[in-house]
């Protein structure tokens, strides 16, 4: 098992979390697992940008963004060098340090 820590989030984990996920899981499956309720509007098949995170430590060792996400990437609010879509970054073996940005792009959610 590979230990995911959650920094605090306003809304969605004040507190902050300390989780386990499997290796080959990808961090949102992990957060959801642990009832972290990240956003993930599209169903997690990389059509969206409402699961982005920021990996503060351990980033090297996620599974490789491909294309379609590095595009999909390029529209979230507050984009970071350490951005991923949980949906499409699986968990290596390697501890992660992981944010979940202050806002996401949610039309659904925000009545557009």
């Amino acid at each position: 098992m590979t230990r995911i820590t959650l920094l605090p989030h306003d809304e969605i984990c004040p507190s902050g979390a300390e989780i386990e996920a499997t290796p080959g899981q990808s961090i949102c499956d992990a957060l959801l697992e642990h009832d972290i309720e990240i956003d993930h509007a599209c169903g997690q098949v990389c059509a969206c940008t409402t699961c982005h995170v920021v990996v503060r430590e351990g980033f090297d060792s996620l599974s490789a963004s491909d294309e379609d996400e590095d595009d999909m990437l390029d529209r979230a609010w507050g984009l970071t060098a350490q951005s991923r879509l949980s949906c499409q970054a699986k968990v290596g073996s390697v501890p992660l340090v992981v944010e979940i940005p202050k806002y996401s792009i949610n039309h659904a959610k925000e009545n557009h």
